[in-house]
């Protein structure tokens, strides 16, 4: 092959190799220059970013802090008690008075319970749902655990470290989960988030009665 053929070859391919070049390089760094963009959508819009500096106010800042003395319309954020289950720093022992322990309030927990808790907890609390019984049995497989299964069990909530907690207690935890269990705030109203809880106290003291928990009248029943 002539030379001259040869060095136009290997001219493309140096040149051939210029794109990927600048487009590694444009990737790796940050630009200071806006994007092209095809279609602007609202990326131009007239706007302030996070913590930009806004001149219009005297203390320069875009973000402006919380007017004192408001408070949200509605129900009252303040009340922590019905809001987050604490009083006075501590966990409330007691329902809040919006929602107390009725026939009606244990029904509907036990209605919310079988729907978001019994899958792993189990109908009786004891932490034997079917999503726990099977992840238990995938991470137990005789062949090793199936694509790297890992799982924590469900904790029964007839164990003496869940059966002591005071019922504010057990509130946040529906609310806002514990360890590997997830929270469910978002997806179940405070009332019933504090009806489940009548219901596993109600669950907890049908497993951990005592005579003294039946009427007198009843006793030579037993």
């Amino acid at each position: 092959m002539p030379r001259i053929i040869i060095c136009f070859l290997l001219i493309l391919s140096l040149l051939a190799m210029l794109p990927p070049i600048i487009a590694a390089q444009a990737r790796s760094k940050p630009s200071p220059n806006l994007p092209i963009n095809m279609i602007q959508d609202m990326d131009l819009q007239a706007k302030f970013k996070a913590q930009s500096v806004n001149d219009l106010f005297a203390d320069g800042r875009s973000q402006r802090p919380q007017i004192a003395g408001t408070v949200a319309r509605g129900e009252s954020y303040l009340d922590t008690h019905f809001n987050e289950g604490v009083v006075n720093g501590e966990w409330a022992t007691v329902n809040p008075t919006q929602v107390p322990v009725t026939m009606a309030s244990i029904a509907r927990g036990q209605e919310r319970f079988n729907i978001y808790c019994t899958p792993c907890h189990g109908y009786s609390g004891a932490g034997n749902g079917t999503v726990n019984q099977r992840a238990l049995e995938l991470v137990s497989n005789v062949e090793g655990p199936v694509n790297g299964t890992v799982w924590v069990a469900a904790k029964s909530l007839h164990d003496a470290t869940v059966s002591v907690q005071p019922v504010g207690q057990l509130f946040n935890t529906v609310t806002n989960g514990v360890r590997n269990m997830a929270g469910y705030g978002s997806q179940i109203p405070i009332e019933d988030r504090w009806a489940i809880v009548s219901y596993v106290r109600a669950l907890q003291r049908s497993q951990n009665a005592s005579i003294n928990d039946v009427p007198a009248d009843k006793r030579g029943g037993l």
